[in-house]
């Protein structure tokens, strides 16, 4: 179980119970056997969802890709295609690299872009753009790839894109938000890969990160249509008043856009998409519907609510004691012992009181908060990737006793939350996840625990 037995301290036996189902839901979405799943191969065939390649129809077989869960990505394609592989990059986050034969990988930081992401996204476009028609590319997507695969559209520099990061990152957009105006300000998202890569055959794997699986979303679409437009990114500067926070290169390509001065990102109609295939080969319903069954081998009514949660991580938090309270009272919407299980990916709106911590802790710690004195209750909220924010924690447990044992410390929960500043109090609780990168990402997964109390 990679995680730190620390987390065990306040209450051994339930947490033990606890975080085997939480590894339960890391373990299935596992991207290195997610992706050989997806690819079938017997002999020179390989069949990739309801379509089947010829391999000897290729003269080669380029691998491209991003995101937090490249690496592992990368290794099962060779493991499937082998020698077939003929090169290929992909781009992960810092400390999230594998050794691989064929596909190189590089490391390159997130959640804010970095010139090691610009270099990588340069020699991905260019790699691409050698494609022939008679060529395959495998193209590996998952979280963080917005990020890490950074190619400034002209006018555009990294720190053009840095700035644009940090004010979407402080607003609280969604991720659905923040990928539109990325992919407007960028040669390499929003399908522009796929541009490069067509007419060559192109399948795009991906491990998805964000609520429902829209895939021009995940990691900004860089190989699929792009449902979003010029007049959608513009409409986000105003819903967050982002006009006197970005930088003047970037609000003039969007007038631009709008005047019809810049081409649009490619959409469905695009013939570049002729010959493109896109499979997600896991998620987060995969993942919690794994947590689900193993809460139940373990004895919990267990009962998977929904994988569409978003909106302020606070509010989530309340909303989440607030069910725990439901089962204890009535039994619904099962009774305990009970696992209430939701998915999905909150937001902090960190205004001027940045402190240390990320959705997840503040999440559990406004829990902890509506939770004071309650007995047999556990809050779980993790990050499935293992970095909840700029931090080095998965997330947080928090349950009745979370805010007496601070305030034996002289902490304050409430000051705490109020500055966004989670991670020093949970970690003084013992309530931080800590898993290290777990080389995969789809979306946060949280849980309900409630047990059932002796009878008198």
């Amino acid at each position: 179980m990679p995680f730190d037995p620390a987390v065990l301290q306040p209450n051994p036996a339930a947490r033990r119970s606890i975080l085997t189902v939480c590894q339960a839901a890391l373990t299935a979405v596992d991207p290195l056997a997610a992706v050989q799943n997806a690819l079938q191969r017997e002999g020179d065939i390989l069949t990739v969802g309801s379509r089947r390649y010829d391999l000897n129809q290729y003269s080669r077989v380029l691998v491209v890709g991003a995101g937090k869960a490249g690496a592992p990505m990368a290794q099962a394609v060779e493991a499937v295609l082998g020698e077939r592989v003929s090169h290929g990059l992909v781009v992960v986050k810092t400390d999230h690299g594998g050794p691989t034969d064929r596909v190189r990988i590089v490391e390159a930081s997130h959640p804010t872009p970095s010139e090691a992401g610009v270099e990588a996204g340069r020699e991905i476009l260019a790699l691409a753009g050698e494609a022939k028609e008679d060529d395959l590319v495998i193209a590996l997507i998952s979280g963080g790839g917005s990020a890490l695969l950074v190619a400034p559209a002209e006018g555009l520099t990294l720190a053009d894109l840095q700035d644009l990061t940090g004010a979407l990152l402080a607003c609280g957009a969604t991720i659905n938000e923040m990928n539109c105006l990325r992919k407007h300000c960028s040669a390499v998202k929003g399908g522009q890969l796929a541009r490069a890569v067509a007419p060559a055959a192109l399948v795009t794997l991906v491990l998805s990160d964000v609520i429902g699986s829209p895939l021009d979303v995940i990691a900004s679409g860089p190989t699929v249509a792009d449902s979003s437009t010029w007049a959608d990114a513009w409409a986000l500067v105003e819903r967050y008043n982002l006009a006197g926070k970005l930088p003047r290169a970037i609000l003039e390509r969007l007038q631009a856009g709008l005047r019809g001065d810049i081409p649009d990102t490619p959409d469905d109609n695009d013939p570049i998409f002729a010959t493109s295939q896109t499979v997600v080969v896991a998620d987060n319903y995969l993942a919690a519907q794994a947590a689900q069954r193993q809460a139940q081998a373990l004895g919990y009514n267990s009962l998977l609510l929904t994988t569409f949660l978003d909106g302020d991580a606070a509010s989530a938090g309340r909303l989440l004691a607030a069910l725990a309270k439901e089962v204890q009272t009535s039994g619904n919407p099962a009774p305990a012992p009970a696992c209430l299980l939701l998915g999905g990916e909150t937001t902090v709106q960190l205004g001027d009181r940045p402190g240390k911590g990320g959705r997840n802790q503040e999440l559990a710690l406004s829990a902890a908060l509506a939770l004071q004195g309650a007995e047999g209750v556990t809050v779980v909220s993790l990050a499935t990737d293992g970095t909840d924010g700029p931090t080095d924690s998965a997330g947080a447990m928090a349950d009745g006793g979370t805010v007496a044992r601070g305030a034996a410390l002289g902490l304050s929960a409430g000051d705490h939350l109020r500055q966004h500043n989670a991670y020093p109090y949970l970690a003084a609780t013992h309530d931080l996840l800590q898993t290290g990168p777990t080389q995969t990402n789809v979306n946060d997964l949280l849980f309900v625990f409630v047990e059932k109390q002796a009878e008198l």
